[in-house]
């Protein structure tokens, strides 16, 4: 793959709209608790101020929700259930890339 189009895919991966659309892909995956932290990383206060003007407030919660998720694996150890969660969503996800790079 091009230099280019790597970029842009991998920006496309780290935008909200894209950690909103997989954190829903995910959800019948998850174990209780790992929905538990979900919901308070979601539910978690940010001021209109911080969120990107490329996303809008329901998307920037629910990425929120999957980065407190993947944190918190990662705190307790569970890089195993990290890459399971990262694979099943690479695996089942598109990224918008613009072939005229």
């Amino acid at each position: 793959m091009p230099v280019g189009r790597l970029h842009k895919a991998s920006v496309e991966r780290v935008r909200a709209e894209y950690q909103a659309r997989a954190a829903g892909l995910i959800g019948d995956m998850l174990t209780e608790e790992e929905t538990a932290v979900m919901k308070r990383g979601r539910n978690a206060s940010c001021n209109s101020g911080s969120i990107p003007k490329s996303s809008n407030p329901i998307e920037y919660h629910k990425a929120t929700s999957l980065e407190s998720l993947f944190g918190y694996l990662y705190l307790l150890g569970e890089e195993k259930r990290i890459r399971e969660l990262f694979d099943y969503i690479w695996e089942h996800t598109e990224v918008k890339t613009n072939d005229n790079v």
